[in-house]
């Protein structure tokens, strides 16, 4: 076996180009020619407030990306993912947008956006931004027309309700920040629908120039250079129209998979991507997305999304609600995420993601973020971008960011954790310092504080006062510590993607679980016409002393996060990828 531990002066290493493996036939030549570009891409989302402050105001900014291009192409990601960077009164963080034909002053100018698409795309990176078109700012210009009477032209544009007989809001849905989905507008003495915080009604989808106005802005969007959009929430833009007038008013939730969607999806490809090149890409965020729907919406025949995002992965470690953590299930994960692997193998594709902008850091969510931080960051990205599908790297994952642990709720600033926060304490008279362990457990903000550049005052990201406190564990962990160190999640990464980038198997290859049922053993086959991939890792403090599923005796090492040293059991947090 070769030596295949990742450092930076690892000379041994394997080079990508050894590591692909010639197709064994023209049929699996073809097949591989003829997959989709994104089979083979890894995308990197960037929240941009987060990510690098290039004027010291305390905000990252268009040009504070643009000054980390460099970075990201050595990284070696094809597209970057740009979380909202449109005119917000930032009640949640951008995804309230009041202006959809702009840039949030804050964030830059359309000039300063047009340089970073310029300047990637020099670099050969994609650029993808978020589509919010589930919901607008209640201070977007098409709500404050709707809500300015009831016969306004734009009226119809948002869902507008009578009360209820008794004056109460025309059903029980709830928001997913907490309390009602309605709220009764004072003027119009109407409630308006907002599946997420008041500030953002929910347009309605039912209304053909509503859809002809957001395809026309995607367009523009696109003739600008963009690269494609990550639809946010758009599985919610069809309303269950009888649970909202209907004799069986819904309750609670119920509101997703309106009958209209793939109607909305395939007029808009149509309207928007038709008689373009294929190097858009897109991906639907679809909450309670279930694998049967997700193969229609990701079949390449259907004429809709690319790809989409589920949940049920990320909801495994949660009992009542969000917040209520409960320890991982690695059998629950795998046997969870083998499903969607076999659901979509003959038709669709999947996304891959363990982290995002709404997600708490993996390697504090489901590693070990202190005695084996590295060990469990590369378990898992070794484990993610072998899976079939689409990878995406959420900023700071590449060097193993940490969920933070702010002491007072004062230091939160996601509308989510708030809401939850107040709600618990005040209505529900739970302990604050319970509340609070949820929130430092499950909070958004654990993905929001400052990307990490270096050691010096406030992580590099600004040289003035961050809008979130950076994690205080950055003079330790941050991307010039990384990519210095013997042990470097960066260089691992890379090395995952370079795989991806130049190896078959990795990028179509099959999918086969192994060992299902072992509570600390995660292993799996990728396999195709002339190769066969075998990873095992073990998720655990302790060393795994079993038989490996497979012999492995003669196989080649690609690929570990430890240093080879003979046939030993896997160590704690270890992971190998074997060619067999």
């Amino acid at each position: 076996m070769t030596e295949t531990h990742i450092s930076n002066d690892s000379a041994e290493t394997e080079t990508a180009a050894e590591a692909g493996t010639a197709p064994a036939n023209q049929t699996e030549a073809a097949a591989a020619s003829a997959a989709p570009w994104w089979t083979r891409a890894v995308v990197y989302q960037v929240y941009p407030r987060s990510f690098a402050d290039s004027d010291g105001d305390g905000v990252g900014d268009l040009n504070g990306i643009r000054s980390k291009l460099d970075y990201l192409a050595e990284l070696g990601v094809d597209v970057v993912w740009l979380s909202p960077v449109y005119p917000s009164p930032q009640h949640d963080n951008g995804y309230d947008i009041s202006d959809y034909e702009d840039i949030e002053p804050v964030f830059g100018s359309l000039s300063d956006f047009d340089a970073l698409v310029a300047e990637a795309h020099e670099r050969g990176i994609r650029i993808v931004m978020d589509l919010v078109v589930n919901h607008t700012s209640d201070e977007h210009a098409w709500f404050r027309e709707s809500r300015s009477s009831l016969d306004n032209p734009k009226r119809d544009w948002y869902w507008w309700r009578k009360p209820q007989d008794d004056g109460s809001a025309p059903n029980g849905w709830t928001s997913a920040f907490s309390g009602p989905a309605w709220t009764l507008d004072e003027k119009t003495g109407e409630y308006y629908l907002h599946l997420f915080a008041r500030q953002q009604p929910d347009l309605n989808w039912e209304n053909p120039d509503v859809r002809q106005a957001v395809y026309a802005m995607m367009r523009r969007w696109l003739d600008r250079g963009v690269d494609g959009f990550r639809m946010d929430v758009i599985n919610l833009i069809a309303k269950r129209r009888e649970l909202i007038d209907g004799p069986e008013r819904g309750t609670g939730s119920g509101f997703a998979m309106g009958p209209q969607i793939h109607e909305y999806l395939k007029e808009m490809h149509r309207e928007v991507f038709a008689g373009r090149d294929e190097t858009y890409l897109t991906v639907g965020e679809m909450p309670g997305v279930s694998i049967d729907d997700a193969a229609l919406f990701t079949d390449p025949t259907q004429g809709e999304v690319d790809m989409v995002f589920q949940f049920e992965h990320v909801s495994l470690d949660q009992g009542e609600h969000k917040f209520d953590p409960i320890p991982l299930d690695l059998v629950a994960l795998k046997t969870n995420l083998a499903r969607w692997q076999v659901g979509l193998a003959e038709t669709g594709w999947n996304s891959l993601y363990l982290n995002n902008h709404d997600q708490p850091r993996l390697v504090s969510r489901f590693g070990n973020d202190t005695e084996y931080r590295y060990e469990s960051a590369t378990l898992w990205a070794l484990v993610l971008h072998l899976h079939r599908g689409t990878p995406y790297i959420y900023q700071g994952e590449e060097i193993g960011m940490t969920n933070v642990r702010f002491e007072s709720i004062e230091h939160y600033r996601d509308i989510e954790s708030l809401n939850h926060y107040r709600e618990a304490v005040e209505e529900f008279d739970v302990a604050p310092s319970s509340v609070l362990s949820a929130v430092h457990a499950m909070g958004r903000d654990n993905a929001r504080t400052p990307m990490q550049w270096d050691a010096s005052e406030q992580a590099g990201f600004t040289t003035g006062t961050p809008w979130i406190s950076v994690n205080p564990n950055y003079p330790e962990i941050n991307a010039e510590a990384d990519r210095a160190s013997g042990t470097s999640v960066f260089a691992f990464y890379q090395r995952l993607i370079e795989l991806r980038h130049t190896n078959d198997t990795v990028a179509l290859g099959d999918f086969e679980l192994l060992e299902p049922s072992h509570p600390t053993l995660y292993a799996f086959m990728r396999t195709s016409a002339s190769e066969r991939l075998l990873v095992v890792a073990n998720v655990s403090d302790a060393p795994f002393n079993g038989a490996l599923p497979l012999d492995v005796a003669s196989a080649e090492l690609v690929l570990g996060n430890y240093p080879v040293d003979g046939d030993m059991p896997l160590r704690p947090w270890e992971a190998r990828l074997y060619r067999l």
